[in-house]
């Protein structure tokens, strides 16, 4: 999350209001089969949030996408593999509008076409982004930056005039508690440790109630301990939330696989396109990934 989307967040709030009903709001699990969706609303009825469908991109003729098919469901907590090219970065960009594919078809539920949507627009409507290297505003504390993140929803004229009531103090508490950072919560950000400011940004994401969670290479550079720690984190996120892990580091996997819900699956991408998706065992079976990722 960078510091022009959360501004931009707060700039296209009504627009955000018109297109998106409550649904979006308050988590989406809780929509009935039957009910009826109005046009633009978040609809994940089917259980799936984000539809990935035949998505192509090329660069100077150059295809990092290559008719790409995925599908994430609600409240799932899918991890994404591959050698360096076979289009993770690309795929991200595409769905929170950095990219635009030149053919496919993307939404997020069944009814709300990521494709019409510029970037702003879709971390608004529920989508939030980690890179791999943390985004924090330094200057400030722990509390500061989840307090800004907390405010970013609002309007320009209204955050000049808000104050913490009893409930946002609250959920900010709960947050550092979430996020390892209680006992930092007055320290400045930029004297956090590399793992800690990991946290401290993915605390800022889940501030803002993201449906959809994409996480690129989150615990590069962690130590041993931050990275247990994060991954016990994304177990405690299934479920309420949606995520979308991109890394390299497969004992970091097999630890997100291996907790939490049964039946998480781990999707291979090669040449941009799915080489192959199952349980972690399943694709370090799978004599073509071992061959062009995982060796022998």
């Amino acid at each position: 999350m960078t510091p022009d989307l959360m501004k931009a967040g707060a700039q296209t709030r009504v627009e955000r209001e018109r297109r998106v009903v409550p649904d979006v709001l308050s988590g989406g699990r809780q929509a009935s089969y039957g009910r009826r969706h109005e046009p633009g609303s978040l609809d994940l009825s089917h259980g799936v949030i984000l539809y990935l469908d035949d998505i192509t991109v090329s660069f100077d003729g150059f295809k990092a996408l290559n008719a790409l098919n995925l599908t994430i469901g609600t409240g799932e907590l899918r991890c994404i593999i591959g050698p360096n090219g076979a289009g993770k970065t690309t795929l991200m960009d595409v769905i929170t509008g950095k990219t635009r594919p030149d053919l496919g078809r993307a939404s997020f539920g069944s009814t709300i076409d990521l494709l019409s949507l510029r970037e702003n627009e879709i971390a608004s409507i529920g989508i939030g982004r980690k890179f791999q290297k943390p985004t924090v505003f330094e200057q400030l504390s722990v509390f500061e930056n989840l307090e800004l993140a907390l405010k970013a929803d609002r309007g320009v004229r209204a955050s000049m005039f808000f104050r913490l009531g009893g409930e946002q103090l609250d959920r900010i508490g709960a947050m550092l508690e979430l996020i390892h950072l209680k006992d930092s919560a007055q320290r400045n950000a930029g004297l956090l440790s590399h793992g800690q400011k990991q946290w401290l940004e993915i605390g800022m994401l889940l501030m803002q109630d993201p449906k959809l969670l994409l996480l690129d290479e989150p615990v590069a550079g962690m130590t041993d301990e931050e990275t247990e720690r994060t991954a016990e984190l994304f177990l405690s996120l299934e479920g309420s939330h949606s995520l979308v892990v991109v890394e390299h580091d497969m004992k970091f996997i097999g630890e997100l696989t291996q907790g939490g819900r049964n039946g998480k699956k781990v999707t291979v991408l090669h040449e941009g396109s799915v080489l192959a998706e199952g349980s972690l065992a399943e694709v370090q079976a799978n004599d073509k990934v071992v061959e062009v990722y995982l060796g022998r």
